[in-house]
């Protein structure tokens, strides 16, 4: 079992106490979410899946808000930054750039990548990576395009 999750775990129930429903409510979804995922890959609730869970959640909030924004719904923004800065807790953080940068390095040269056609390969080989949990694909990716010409 993962400490994150078990942490989690604990949270909601001390949210249910403090009678928090709108805290209650998100990691009780978040719970849902690492359980499907789990689920859905035949695996057991271990950190890499829970800190990836937990990462598409605040990447997926964060991309909802700017939606948000656009259309004039404060409220619905006050609300995805809401849980956005609560999820984040259970998030490590990130890999430092010159970790970040080894590992590209290293996956370029295990791919043979040459061009920006090869660059899915280069992020193939990142995501089987065991560290690959820590790493922010989309600076990731970035750095991956930056490399290859």
């Amino acid at each position: 079992m993962s400490p994150t999750y078990d942490i989690l775990r604990a949270d909601i129930i001390a949210a249910m106490k403090a009678r928090e429903p709108a805290t209650t409510m998100a990691l009780r979804t978040m719970d849902a979410a690492i359980k499907r995922a789990a689920m859905d890959a035949n695996k057991e609730i271990e950190e890499g899946l829970v800190i990836a869970t937990v990462r598409k959640a605040v990447k997926n909030l964060a991309d909802a808000k700017v939606e948000f924004e656009k259309g004039g719904r404060a409220d619905l923004v006050a609300a995805n930054e809401a849980e956005i800065k609560l999820l984040e807790k259970y998030l490590p953080p990130g890999m430092d750039g010159a970790r970040v940068e080894a590992l590209i390095a290293t996956a370029i040269q295990e791919t043979g990548a040459q061009s920006k056609k090869d660059m899915g390969k280069v992020i193939g080989a990142l995501k089987r990576h065991p560290d690959a949990a820590f790493i922010d694909f989309a600076d990731a990716s970035k750095r991956v395009q930056a490399k290859l010409h």
